[in-house]
């Protein structure tokens, strides 16, 4: 009876440590399996070929981890054979089951089961991500490669349209059919635009928002794209008004030149316009006395009035000209005065009121005598009238 007693209680204690050594095997185990099924069912979110390739790497180091793993599964489930064994050999009367875990073999080969089956499902994944990301990449190159040409295309062009508008190589008219051809190119340039779109609409679509390959974003583009046809729009309209205002008062190609010239000497800042205190220093230069005395001031605030009427800080070039050719045209306008009575006179330095009643309307024949004084030259005859005084006085006094 002793002996069988003792037989029983080694083979409890040996199904006991078995037991133990099953449970302590088999929860590290689970959980390690747990995590494996989470892991391979976890959704990712990348965004570059890079991300993804980490995430198949360390699938791949997994997936190396696998047969290690199933050793111990089979391991783990040979403990619980031998308990097995050791109950049928001996006809141990087992009452319940391992006290010491509640995990059972079919739960272990269970979850094993279901690893296997979340593998190739990651696998995959994970493919069709890399592919995913891998066509993004090319959306991002085929972005980037147009993006770096056409932003810079755009900058330069602007800047020549804005040295064309300040140089003075030519006429105004060379200038305006420079600017055409300019025009023409740009115009041109649209369909590379157009094409820019359609990439930077797959873009949007794949959901792609950053992209290594280049600093311009399609924001950037619409911007300086639109910016240069205003400007060259713009450019060509302000040439197109030079040329109206030079042909209707009468400026000459090389006044033309020398207000730009003065003009450009004073726009420091190259932005096409004059500030007040730059367009001070280019009156002062063109011989305007305007000091910093209270009747300066008020002189330089007249002038102000004029050039910027809808007060907004600055002088336009064609502004500039306006004033310039009013001015010029003042003195212009004297001597042409002079020129006309001197043709009536018939090149004589006076003219007689017989003359002057045959040449004009009688209103301003009798006009002209009653204000014109005597004209006093060595080559005077009785009654000859001074037409070249009565012109300046005239035309200091009114706009004929």
């Amino acid at each position: 009876r002793r002996e069988a007693l003792e037989r029983t209680e080694k083979l409890l204690e040996t199904i006991d440590q078995l037991y133990l050594e099953y449970a302590k095997r088999a929860a590290p185990f689970n959980n390690w399996m747990e995590g494996a099924m989470e892991d391979l069912q976890d959704t990712f979110i990348v965004h570059t070929i890079e991300e993804i390739q980490g995430l198949t790497t360390a699938h791949e180091q997994f997936k190396a981890t696998l047969p290690d793993a199933d050793k111990e599964r089979l391991a783990i489930l040979g403990i619980h054979n031998e308990v097995s064994k050791i109950v049928q050999t001996y006809h141990v009367n087992m009452a319940g089951t391992n006290p010491y875990t509640t995990i059972t073999p079919q739960e272990i080969n269970g979850k094993w089961d279901h690893v296997r089956q979340l593998v190739p499902r990651r696998d995959q994944a994970l493919t069709e991500e890399h592919a995913r990301q891998q066509h993004n990449e090319r959306l991002r190159k085929q972005f980037g490669a147009q993006a770096n040409v056409i932003g810079p295309w755009i900058q330069t062009k602007m800047e020549e349209i804005g040295r064309i508008s300040i140089e003075m190589h030519g006429t105004l008219e060379d200038q305006l059919s420079h600017l055409r051809q300019y025009e023409k190119s740009i115009v041109n340039y649209k369909p590379k635009i157009d094409q820019l779109e359609c990439d930077h609409q797959l873009i949007q679509e794949a959901l792609i928002f950053d992209n290594k390959h280049t600093n311009y974003n399609m924001e950037h583009i619409r911007v300086g794209w639109e910016q240069l046809l205003t400007t060259i729009a713009r450019t060509i309209n302000e040439v197109e008004n030079q040329i109206l205002t030079r042909d209707a008062k009468g400026i000459s190609q090389e006044q033309m030149n020398e207000f730009r010239a003065s003009f450009n000497h004073f726009d420091r800042d190259h932005s096409g316009t004059l500030g007040p205190e730059e367009f001070k220093a280019c009156l002062i230069s063109l011989g305007y006395d305007i000091g910093n005395d209270p009747q300066g001031e008020a002189e330089f605030a007249r002038i102000m009035s004029i050039v910027d009427p809808n007060r907004l800080g600055v002088v336009t070039f064609q502004a500039f000209i306006d004033f310039m050719s009013r001015e010029t045209a003042d003195t212009d306008t004297a001597d042409q005065v002079m020129a006309s009575f001197k043709i009536l006179a018939g090149d004589k330095n006076y003219i007689t009121e017989d003359e002057l009643r045959r040449e004009l309307p009688p209103d301003q024949a009798e006009y002209c005598i009653a204000r014109m004084a005597p004209y006093a030259g060595p080559d005077s005859v009785p009654g000859a009238l001074d037409y070249m005084s009565f012109s300046t006085a005239l035309y200091g006094e009114s706009d004929l």
